[in-house]
């Protein structure tokens, strides 16, 4: 898929919107991915995180390998478990454990695993991040991460490689700048 087409697919099941937000990361923004509306749609899911897959086995080669995949809760289960489907391996998850992402629900992994971490979107990568601390601190190994969409620019750094289906850099402003704001306009957080 090209990124315009899968742009087209943000558009078309609205979740790419077009306003005034307040992002997690505090700063200020006119566009803002609402990856579960376009995620709700199982055929879409399917097909987004198929590409980033293929887009991964073409970038890696072949014989590139997995054992599981690993993603972030909330936002980052329906990419994982579809990464999980493409690649024929299992699909488990972190979450929120007094504000910090944990393994639970006797989900394991072993020294020398391969894992892929997947996530809807990356702004500055901090979610992502927890995950890959979570499964270096078990010994297992993060080949990659994959997420539909890497708001970073390019910028977000992780020692894995990232693959994304787009990537772009947004506008965003500090509050105290904010254009947006300046014309009175209040900021909405969209979130989760």
């Amino acid at each position: 898929m090209t990124q315009q087409e899968v742009l087209q697919a943000f558009t078309d099941s609205q979740a790419l919107l077009h306003g005034h937000f307040e992002l997690r990361s505090g700063l200020h923004s006119d566009q803002y991915f609402q990856c579960a509306l376009l995620l709700q749609y199982p055929n879409l899911a399917e097909k987004l995180c198929a590409a980033v897959v293929a887009k991964m086995r073409a970038q890696f080669g072949p014989g590139f390998k997995v054992d599981g995949v690993i993603s972030p809760a909330l936002g980052g289960i329906p990419v994982g478990h579809e990464f999980g489907r493409a690649f024929g391996v299992r699909a488990i998850f972190a979450e929120k454990e007094q504000g910090k992402l944990v393994l639970r629900r006797a989900f394991q992994i072993k020294p020398g695993e391969r894992f892929v971490v997947g996530e809807d979107v990356i702004t500055r990568g901090g979610r992502v991040q927890e995950v890959v601390d979570i499964v270096t601190a078990r010994g297992g190994i993060v080949a990659a991460i994959g997420v539909l969409v890497d708001r970073s620019g390019g910028t977000a750094r992780f020692e894995a490689p990232v693959v994304s289906l787009v990537q772009m850099t947004p506008t965003t402003w500090q509050p105290a700048e904010c254009p947006l704001c300046k014309q009175g306009s209040k900021a909405i957080h969209p979130g989760s």
